[in-house]
């Protein structure tokens, strides 16, 4: 998602600050006397035509965004667009973020919380198919260029236009219309591919699929994940996992396999496909070996390699093989004791099963019964300190000292009377949820 949010923020920011904005109405004039030209038998062998054609289809796209750009602020807009006012202004939650929308006629403006526009969405295009039709232009522009003269311009506009249509595909995602800026992606790495531009937009391609997956369209998923496979677009395994999982929906679950454990041998420390192949083999009730089987391999290339050995325990404690899951982590800190993420797995694993005991004593309405879990709930609790006050020691990252705090001041607060030690250390870790990384 990030990928998303921050690739095609950048585009916005560039497609809409460096347009040369017309008015629709001039923008539409010079549409028609550019396809004019074009009809002229003797300016429809010139590139330079159907160039101008596509350059015109391009300000006529950019005409209706008026002249805002990412980044501009409501003040700086009043400024420039003079009086050219909005017809109203609402506040609209998106994707779980505020924006305030200013109406104009052909377009809304949405704004951050920070007072800067975030994108825009146009109402009233000049044409509703203007990117398709600069790309036909600039593709007669290369059938005609045969010296190749023009070359240069024409993949200019293509790169235009494959912008244009990730800039429409991230607005659309923004307002929630996953079908339409699905097909925007795909249009987009189809402007890229045009010759003479003759690329690979692997980003596109790869949220063709993934918006296409927010609205359950698992064949279509499927089509641009494979593309995406193809040129080794792996997105740290998620690429692997998503199509496996669009596999699944489509009841194709040998394939799904197969891309999972191909995904595992790839990328073992990803949790979306350790996830997803450890509900494969629970639910098909396939033996689960053969994770280990596909581990041990990896061990075999890496066998220094702390972070697999966490892989595993992460496995067991999935599986239900507590023994053999803290067996594992500690495995893992063995061979770096710096590795944080093996002791935090311990910790995890003794705090969670502390919290599934008092869960149980919370039923349990035996007196003797219910002690008995209370001791077990103590004694998991307390299991979790060690590795958690290990992990607080090893790691650099400040957001990790912060998270394993929280721990912490928990198991220590329930402890707090039983000793000093206990009091001193949950206020020390008190301190550091209250303060954030600012009390490190």
């Amino acid at each position: 998602m990030k990928r998303i949010l921050i690739a095609l923020a950048v585009l916005i920011s560039v497609q809409i600050a460096d347009a040369q904005v017309k008015s629709p109405a001039d923008a539409k004039k010079a549409v028609e006397s550019a396809a004019e030209a074009t009809a002229n038998p003797k300016k429809a062998v010139k590139p330079a035509t159907w160039i101008k054609l596509g350059n015109a289809y391009m300000d006529a796209y950019n005409a209706p965004a008026g002249q805002g750009w990412v980044g501009a602020t409501m003040q700086e807009l009043q400024l420039i667009t003079g009086t050219d006012k909005p017809s109203s202004t609402e506040n609209v939650n998106l994707l779980g973020t505020q924006y305030t929308k200013q109406v104009y006629e052909t377009r809304n403006y949405y704004f951050s919380p920070d007072g800067k526009l975030a994108f825009v969405e146009v109402t009233k295009p000049v044409y509703d198919d203007a990117l398709a039709q600069a790309l036909d232009a600039y593709k007669k522009a290369y059938e005609v260029d045969a010296k190749g003269q023009k070359t240069k311009d024409i993949v200019a506009g293509l790169q235009n236009i494959n912008q244009a249509y990730q800039v429409d595909a991230y607005t659309q995602y923004q307002l929630g219309n996953y079908e339409a800026a699905s097909q925007k992606f795909e249009a987009a790495a189809d402007a890229a591919a045009t010759e003479p531009n003759d690329k690979i937009d692997s980003l596109a391609i790869y949220n063709a699929g993934f918006t296409a997956e927010l609205y359950g369209d698992y064949e279509r998923v499927a089509k641009f994940l494979k593309k995406a496979l193809d040129i080794s677009y792996y997105t740290d395994g998620e690429t692997y996992a998503k199509l496996a999982n669009a596999c699944l929906n489509l009841k194709d679950t040998l394939t799904a396999k197969t891309v999972y454990e191909e995904g595992f041998t790839k990328f073992p420390e990803s949790q979306s496909i350790l996830i997803g192949l450890i509900n494969y083999y629970i639910q098909s009730g396939d033996n689960p070996e053969q994770l280990f089987v596909l581990l041990d391999k990896a061990k075999e290339n890496e066998p220094d390699n702390a972070s697999l050995y966490y892989v595993e325990g992460d496995i067991y404690n999935k599986l239900g093989d507590k023994e053999k899951a803290v067996e594992a982590y500690r495995k893992s800190t063995e061979i770096n004791p710096e590795y944080e993420f093996g002791y935090i797995g311990i910790g995890i694993l003794y705090y969670n099963e502390a919290i599934e005991i008092q869960d149980l004593a919370a039923r349990e309405m035996d007196d003797a019964k219910y002690m008995a879990l209370i001791e077990e709930f103590e004694t998991a609790l307390k299991n979790a300190i060690e590795p958690f006050e290990s992990a607080f020691a090893v790691t650099k990252d400040k957001e990790i000292k912060v998270n394993i705090a929280e721990y912490l001041k928990n198991i220590y607060y329930r402890f707090r009377d039983e000793n000093p030690q206990y009091m001193e250390a949950y206020n020390k870790y008190d301190t550091i949820v209250k303060n954030g990384v600012s009390a490190l």
